[in-house]
């Protein structure tokens, strides 16, 4: 398989070329049964450090929409709450990770997916990036990461 690497300071993210990148840093994949399967990226993953806790706030099937909250993740560096990347019909979510998050941290692109769904079609705003695409959006974003980490966010 195909891959990029984006560094972050010392850090190596890899991005897989067989994926989907999105704006909020998840991936999707598009799976034989036509469903595509979402995850966090390694650039995701890298700043929440060691994911223990995830809980999901709607039940599947469901309809949701694009900017809907669908659940929350706690991790060494942040609680956050999570949001749908794009539109559609959730059909499943990855079980496993509800009783042991950890996949999230050691298996991002393969068993440390998060749900999967019908997806609608895009709108400008959802549609997802490419590899180079997402590379792009993380080396315009880098910097400002860089300063909230420091605590320097709003200087």
């Amino acid at each position: 398989m195909q891959h990029h690497i984006f560094m972050m300071g010392e850090f190596e993210a890899v991005f897989p070329d067989d994926r989907q990148y999105h704006r909020n840093h998840m991936w999707s994949q598009r799976r034989s049964t036509g469903e595509e399967r979402f995850g966090f990226t390694a650039y995701a993953v890298r700043l929440l450090q060691d994911v223990y806790f995830l809980d999901w706030s709607i039940d599947a099937p469901v309809a949701i929409t694009a900017g809907q909250e669908i659940g929350a993740i706690e991790s060494k560096k942040a609680e956050s709450s999570l949001y749908a990347a794009v539109s559609g019909n959730l059909t499943q979510f990855n079980e496993s990770l509800m009783d042991d998050p950890s996949a999230i941290n050691v298996d991002k692109y393969e068993t440390g997916w998060l749900f999967e769904m019908d997806v609608s079609l895009p709108t400008d705003s959802t549609r997802p990036l490419d590899v180079e695409g997402y590379l792009e959006l993380l080396i315009g974003v880098w910097e400002k990461t860089q300063r909230t980490i420091k605590g320097q966010a709003n200087e």
